[in-house]
């Protein structure tokens, strides 16, 4: 924090010790975002609150005077197939437009206060303007598929304003008394037209109490006016035809009749069933888990989030840090839902129509780290997008691959079995920049640990199993032999460092993965015996990181002396990647029990990598990181990439990673390292607290889940476990319990819990 954030800080925080407690919107801080100001129109990534139900999604801004709403859908992309692999024509996330809200004589207000509240999943704004004490409410309900947002007033009649849908691109406008429809085609000639072929739709009708709302007359249809309204209520309803399905090239029925039944839904309900049904479904989700992580100062309670975000970064603060982990989940929730598009380099919130790196997805770790909490932080249902997106692409992606010749077999022949994948891809079958060979494989292991974490065994025979056989199958056939017998993934890279070469640890460890995982799934299934035992050995055969000159683990086959790039391979290299250490995590090839020595090797690469602000290290660099040094067992050296987090230059105001500019996968990282402090289980034991910092020595965890089909619930006082519950969700009910030194097995039936206390007792 500088001297001028500082001096603002304190000023701040004088005014919120004075001030009253009651009045604000919200609830509990101890789940709350809250501001003492409106975010900056030009920086609405960094300072608006968003909102989201998987699909349908907004960034809320709370200017008194001009209320801005920034709408997404999470399907409205440019961009089709993209045989050329060029980065520039994949195509990127597109934004709708914005609502906005202009209100007479708001230009001075007092008591002002926005917020978002991660205990019910709803957004308010409130203050004072000449007398009267005006309120919002937003929130995006999955239930019923709409944005709502609320607008309600002490005083009779209060609102008098105008309402604007301003769209993104010149969409055809429709218009009633009391709604607005703005409808793009898949017709080239026609206006809004996306070169996807998408059609879009999106529909705003505002309900009121009191006063008149009325269309304005030449105003090109987008526009509404309200005079003397007690309270105003806007319905936002969004889609497009995207469908995952390859042979209709991605697009189904027009939208809207979708659109138009969502509205038509929602209108026929009163704003309170509206908002008990959002409440009632988001708690569903975000109730299975709960943090305290100890208790923060008074002192740092009472600033807003923007200031008290930088005072972490600088004084230990256990309250933010368990806000920030439920954060994450808030997130997940709110951009990947059964059904949708998975959580893109922005999640589902975007504000241009040229985003930064097309807000795609990136396959070489920013899609994956957004899946890292889904299964251990309780949201396994919203890991599906991601299952339904990759393989809905399957037939582009293979076609893509056996066109390519960087994937010529050892013959000479074309791939003939299974797909790889480019460092991005879009929603349509597209794929950009260079090949990322091993991603595939990495994709896998997302589809491994949805059934490691919930053993549901027929999502493993339908879904998962057949993409990871395939994946072997490519594997077999591009694998390298070397002249001692060693197998090699060929012309590998280590993304984004380094050259390219054979054997390249980051490539050799995700096939490692792939296999092993491989060979799990078909003895849960008891399927393809002598397939399985080929791929063992395949395994068994690859070559394995070795351990450098100065005790480092190996990011190539041997240690790189390069003229061109002095660094690499020394202790000066303080590169964001950390891609070769992917066998500590998420991988589980390294670990400080069962591979000692490449375990250490792993750790004199992360101590060296550093965290010097003059390095390209990135805000999911330090997620990353915080998972990697939890698994190494190093929990003040985690700690301290998550206070790094909280920096200035590592997130925004509104908690957003900033890298910059702003992408999400490091609040996804953050949930999932915390997760991994507290509780692993990827060894086949359910480890407890094997990385608690000492900054929290008091504080308990319930809901996280386990490998094996378990659900645990931790508490700890003064550094030590004091208790710990252990239910059998869709285990088998045989499970080995780990706290320190100390080992149990446990039998836990089915549906039950068993307790522990102290030393597992």
């Amino acid at each position: 924090m500088n001297k001028q954030q500082l001096a603002i800080s304190r000023i701040v925080l004088s005014a919120c010790l004075c001030a009253p407690a009651t009045g604000l919107a919200g609830g509990s801080s101890d789940l709350t975002l809250w501001y003492l100001q409106p975010a900056a129109d030009n920086h609405p990534m960094e300072q608006a609150l968003p909102i989201g139900n998987g699909r349908l999604g907004a960034l809320i801004f709370g200017a008194p005077e001009r209320e801005r709403i920034n709408v997404n859908e999470s399907s409205l992309w440019t961009g089709g197939e993209n045989p050329s692999g060029d980065y520039a024509t994949m195509g990127a996330y597109q934004v709708l437009g914005n609502v906005y809200v202009s209100l007479s004589g708001h230009t001075h207000v007092t008591d002002y206060r926005r917020d978002l509240n991660l205990a019910d999943g709803v957004a308010h704004v409130s203050y004072r303007a000449n007398g009267v004490k005006f309120e919002r409410q937003f929130f995006c309900s999955h239930p019923a598929q709409v944005l709502v947002a609320q607008f309600t007033a002490s005083g009779r009649g209060a609102y008098t304003g105008n309402i604007t849908l301003a769209d993104a691109r010149r969409s055809i406008l429709r218009a009633g008394a009391n709604q607005i429809s703005s409808v793009g085609s898949s017709n080239p000639e026609a206006t809004g037209w996306l070169d996807s072929g998408a059609a879009y739709e999106w529909q705003l009708r505002v309900l009121h109490t009191g006063g008149k709302v009325f269309l304005v007359e030449g105003a090109d249809l987008n526009e509404l006016r309200f005079e003397g309204c007690d309270s105003l209520t806007l319905l936002i309803g969004a889609r497009t035809d995207y469908v995952f399905d390859y042979a209709r090239h991605y697009h189904g029925e027009a939208p809207h009749d979708l659109v138009t039944a969502d509205i038509a839904g929602a209108a026929s309900k009163s704003f309170s069933k509206l908002k008990s049904g959002h409440v009632r479904d988001y708690r569903d989700l975000f109730d299975r888990v709960t943090a305290d992580f100890g208790k923060s100062r008074d002192a740092q309670t009472v600033l807003p989030t923007d200031l008290r975000k930088l005072e972490a970064f600088r004084i230990v603060d256990p309250g933010l840090a368990a806000l920030q982990f439920q954060y994450g989940r808030y997130l997940l929730m709110s951009c990947s839902r059964p059904g949708g598009l998975p959580a893109n380099l922005q999640g589902l919130w975007n504000d241009n129509n040229d985003p930064p790196w097309h807000s795609d997805y990136h396959a070489n770790i920013n899609i994956q780290m957004n899946y890292w909490p889904a299964e251990v932080a309780n949201l396994p249902e919203c890991h599906t997008p991601l299952f339904d997106l990759v393989t809905s692409q399957l037939p582009a992606w293979r076609k893509a691959t056996a066109a390519a010749p960087e994937f010529r077999t050892a013959d000479g022949r074309l791939a003939r079995r299974g797909f790889a994948i480019r460092t991005s891809h879009n929603i349509s079958g597209g794929m950009g920049w260079r090949w990322d060979n091993t991603a595939n494989a990495w994709y896998c292991q997302h589809f491994w640990e949805h059934y490691a974490f919930g053993q549901d065994l027929e999502f493993l025979r339908t879904v998962a199993y057949p993409v990871m056989k395939e994946t072997c199958e490519f594997w077999e056939d591009h694998l390298k032999a070397l002249p001692d017998g060693k197998l090699v993934v060929p012309k590998a890279w280590s993304p984004e460092h380094g050259p390219e070469e054979d054997g390249v640890s980051y490539s050799q460890e995700i096939v490692w993965d792939l296999f092993n995982n491989y060979v799990q799934a078909a003895d849960a299934l008891g399927v393809d015996p002598e397939y399985r035992d080929k791929i063992l050995a395949l395994r068994d055969r690859l070559a394995t990181p070795g351990i450098g000159s100065w005790g480092q683990l190996l990011e190539w086959m041997h240690e790189q002396h390069n003229p061109q790039s002095p660094e690499l391979d020394t202790p000066n290299d303080h590169h964001r990647h950390t891609s070769h250490l992917f066998a500590v995590y998420p991988g589980r090839q390294i670990s400080v029990s069962g591979t000692p020595a490449l375990a250490a090797a792993a750790k004199v690469v992360l101590d060296a990598r550093g965290i010097d602000p003059a390095s390209d290290v990135r805000e999911w660099s330090f997620a990353w990181r915080l998972a990697l040094y939890a698994r190494l067992h190093d929990p003040e050296n985690a700690y301290n990439m998550l206070r790094h987090f909280f920096a200035d230059r590592n997130s925004s105001p509104n908690l957003f990673g900033l890298h910059p500019p702003v992408q999400l996968d490091g609040d996804f990282g953050v949930t999932a390292g915390i997760a991994e402090l507290l509780l692993q289980s990827q060894s086949g034991e359910i480890e407890l607290l094997p990385a608690l910092p000492r900054e929290w020595p008091t504080g308990q965890i319930t809901g996280l889940r386990a490998r094996g089909g378990y659900e645990v619930g931790i508490a700890w006082k003064n550094g030590r476990l004091t208790s710990a519950t252990i239910k059998n969700v869709s285990g088998n009910g045989q499970c080995r319990v780990r706290y320190g030194g100390v080992l149990r097995e446990l039998t836990v039936a089915a549906g039950k819990t068993m307790e522990l206390y102290a030393d597992l007792q």
